[in-house]
């Protein structure tokens, strides 16, 4: 396990690979790489660091050869899983999950062709005006958007387990600081998306969601532009990723001008 010394050598690991490690390296920016003030670990393999990955809610492979995925492979079987997912590069979490899959329980999905996008510049079609940040206030109307969103895209209603007070304690954090947007129709969400990761040098949009009866509009391109409108002029480089077999939204998302840089693998558990 790293710590605040080995920082140098993360953040290098981190640099390398800016838009595929966006979700970590905003935690490192954040917190730095002790453990304690991270919210999870993060393992190295050799004096260069060849191997990293993250381990906390979510498991991160960001750099590694066979080798190093099966060092980490042999760690995580030793410490058991507490991540709800895997999620990177998928050239790096197929091989891991193909170590671990005899150990851990069985994945409740694999999703093996994430399109990795990027946009470091203005978007190619006029933001929707009427998106803006969500206000503290409008959390009651934002949040059945949400959880629409989330049940929609991962499959799991998030407010199980605690009847939503952790999912609901994550969204208004997000609306605090400014990183969840949204179109309102009469006082109800028709378009929603947030800022998920933002490091130094980009952001992650996720969560984009378009009220089912107003698909097939333009909002869902619109709005997601005018995200990428408010990342670009916070000096940063817009990125998402997306399940390669739907269609519909690769197909907004290029319209915005974003193009595909690599692919992402998810784990669900």
């Amino acid at each position: 396990m790293l710590d605040e010394r080995d920082r140098a050598g993360v953040q290098l690991v981190l640099d390398s690979d800016p838009v595929a490690a966006c979700m970590v390296a905003a935690r490192v920016e954040l917190a730095g790489v002790d453990s304690w003030r991270l919210g999870g670990e993060l393992w190295g393999v050799g004096s260069k660091l060849e191997g990293l990955c993250f381990v906390g809610a979510n498991l991160v492979p960001l750099r590694g050869d066979r080798a190093a995925l099966r060092a980490f492979a042999e760690r995580a079987r030793r410490v058991g899983r507490s991540c709800s997912s895997m999620v990177g590069r998928a050239e790096l979490v197929l091989p891991l999950w193909d170590e671990l899959s005899g150990h851990w329980a069985p994945a409740r999905e694999v999703r093996p062709d994430q399109p990795l996008m990027v946009l470091p510049t203005a978007p190619a079609v006029r933001p929707d005006p009427l998106v803006r940040p969500v206000r503290p206030e409008e959390l009651d109307r934002y949040l059945p958007a949400a959880v629409a969103m989330f049940t929609e895209e991962v499959g799991v209603d998030p407010r199980i387990g605690d009847g939503g007070v952790g999912y609901r304690a994550r969204v208004a954090e997000q609306i605090a600081g400014g990183r969840a947007f949204a179109r309102f129709e009469d006082g109800e969400v028709v378009f929603k998306a947030e800022i998920g990761a933002l490091s130094a040098r980009v952001g992650q949009i996720q969560g984009v969601w378009v009220r089912p009866d107003r698909r097939g509009e333009g909002l869902g391109s619109l709005g997601t532009a005018a995200v990428v409108d408010r990342l670009v002029a916070m000096g940063r480089v817009a990125s998402l990723y997306v399940n390669a077999f739907n269609s519909p939204a690769r197909a907004a998302y290029q319209r915005v001008g974003f193009h595909q840089i690599a692919s992402f693998a998810t784990v669900l558990f």
